[in-house]
């Protein structure tokens, strides 16, 4: 925690944000209140959900964490390729997004950073005028 006490957490997943660096999503079972159909009240846990950096994390000795999900690092695979629905020769049947793109719909691959930069530019595929990985491709 930021003022060094420890908080023991449960962690439901991993996340790989924009900038490169690696979070825990986490619950911690914090003190809640709950209210009984008689008006009575009493403190109970309630897991809240926090995030934590990867680096403030000390994982318990002995414990197995290859189960917990991954988001954004799915094999190195930070990019979405949409299939499209092709009507006309002319137009790209592929779109590429960001890894979180809301606009990436059914039909859909993930791809390496070095495949996505691979595409930019073919006019099989488009890009996502939503997301723009183009803008973080060219970096």
């Amino acid at each position: 925690m930021p003022d060094h006490q420890e908080l023991d957490v449960i962690i439901t997943g991993w996340t790989r944000t924009r900038d490169g660096r690696w979070w825990a999503e986490c619950e911690a079972v914090l003190p809640a209140r709950h209210e009984h159909a008689d008006g009575g009240t009493q403190t109970t846990g309630a897991p809240t959900p926090i995030s934590v950096a990867a680096e403030d994390i000390t994982p318990i000795p002995g414990e197995d964490y290859s189960m917990v999900p991954t988001d954004g690092a799915i094999a190195g695979r930070q990019w979405v390729l949409e299939k499209l629905h092709q009507y006309v020769d002319d137009v790209p049947s592929r779109r590429l997004h960001r890894h979180d793109c809301w606009q990436a719909r059914e039909s859909h691959e993930r791809i390496t950073t070095e495949d996505a930069v691979g595409l930019l530019g073919r006019r099989t595929v488009a890009v996502c005028d939503i997301c723009r990985p183009d803008r973080a491709l060219r970096r």
